[in-house]
């Protein structure tokens, strides 16, 4: 399975001109659903309809067949539809196909145009959601890098020790280590050593193999501000904290054996400890839209800000999750024709106003209508101040 990074982001919006095919859809990890090969029936619905669009654009059968033949191929892997996680996402052109397994749940749609459709997965790209988990135990240690959407190994093995006998130099018989948790009142877990060596032994082999951790991700994360989490088990989270020097260590841990369930469940799970925080800008910038709403700092209609954003002028935008606006923008004198619906000829305004914005530097949040700061608008922009 292929997880999704900026680097496939910047692919992706590099490939214009030329039929472009995007297809979403939901999937199910596991269950009757899944045996009925409900996944694979939602792709190949999808792919009837891209056909079509792709013949309503007058593409040639060399080329129909050039983009459908591989997303044939994928509906009749049987291994592939064993391996899933909540939705699927395809792009195909004549000379480019790439899919993407990921943890979001979406609804089933297609686009066909001279671009790929990633209104959808633009939220990867804000840097204040995107955090690190670092799964770690005492015979094992990796680092992920994560989104919302997404999650992703870091390569670190050249950095730290992966296992506790590299630090302290001899064979660590982890039977030789229990501990007891205390009551609620304060105390901490007491380590207990059996064998050789004494409690205050064991724990002085982890502090220092936790330090050496600690030194080897300087390099990673020098700089960084994104948050740290670390899936541990709860005794060894006080002692990782007294050895760690990132400035952005979560304050809690994600309690566990890391190791225990796939990948998927490891994300899952560090994205509900974390939630809070990473709605943390979204609610920043929309009491800041609330704020200046119906002033020159703030616009909600799609005529006015699509020049803005060409003039660099946007900070943020707010785009409804489920709508789509259609039409042409002319860069060069600045007008917006729009259409009812999709058509042939024209493309998604809202497609071109994420990726120009995030081209910029500034941040795009997919919203329900419901919660849109000005929701009579499937479009809110904050301006940057002057």
């Amino acid at each position: 399975m292929s997880l999704l990074n900026k680097s496939d982001i910047k692919n992706l919006l590099s490939i214009h001109g030329e039929p472009c095919v995007s297809i979403f859809i939901p999937t199910e990890r596991a269950g009757q659903n899944v045996l009925n090969e409900k996944n694979k029936l939602h792709l190949k619905s999808q792919l009837k309809e891209v056909e079509k669009g792709l013949v309503n654009q007058k593409a040639s059968k060399d080329v129909i067949s050039k983009i459908s033949d591989p997303i044939q191929k994928l509906i009749d892997d049987t291994n592939f539809w064993r391996h899933q996680s909540d939705g699927l996402a395809v792009f195909a052109s004549e000379n480019f196909f790439k899919i993407f397994t990921l943890p979001v749940n979406f609804e089933a749609y297609h686009y066909v145009s001279n671009e790929f459709y990633i209104k959808p997965l633009v939220p990867m790209l804000n840097d204040d959601e995107r955090f690190y988990i670092l799964a770690l135990q005492l015979q094992e240690v990796t680092l992920y890098e994560a989104t919302r959407y997404t999650i992703g190994e870091v390569e670190v093995e050249d950095l730290i020790p992966s296992r506790l006998e590299e630090r302290v130099g001899f064979d660590y018989k982890e039977k030789h280590l229990s501990f007891r948790s205390q009551n609620s009142g304060g105390e901490k877990t007491i380590f207990h050593g059996h064998g050789g060596g004494g409690g205050d032994e064991r724990k002085d082999e982890i502090t220092r193999y936790f330090r050496a951790i600690d030194k080897g991700l300087e390099s990673v994360l020098t700089g960084d501000k994104a948050p740290l989490i670390v899936a541990t088990q709860d005794y060894l989270f006080p002692l990782y904290k007294d050895a760690n020097n990132y400035n952005n260590l979560y304050e809690e841990v994600l309690p566990g054996n890391p190791s225990e369930g796939d990948l998927f469940d490891l994300h899952e799970k560090a994205l509900r400890l974390i939630e809070p925080l990473l709605r943390k800008k979204r609610n920043d910038k929309a009491e800041a839209f609330n704020k200046h709403n119906k002033t020159e700092k703030t616009g909600t209609s799609i005529t006015d800000i699509l020049p803005a954003i060409q003039q660099g002028k946007v900070d943020t935008l707010f785009l409804e999750n489920q709508n789509d606006i259609w039409g042409h923008y002319n860069k060069n004198n600045m007008k917006t024709i729009l259409h009812d619906k999709q058509q042939a000829d024209n493309y998604s305004l809202m497609n071109w106003a994420a990726k120009e914005v995030l081209s910029q530097g500034g941040h795009v949040f997919l919203t329900p209508k419901a919660q849109m700061p000005d929701t009579s608008s499937k479009v809110n922009a904050l301006y940057r101040f002057s």
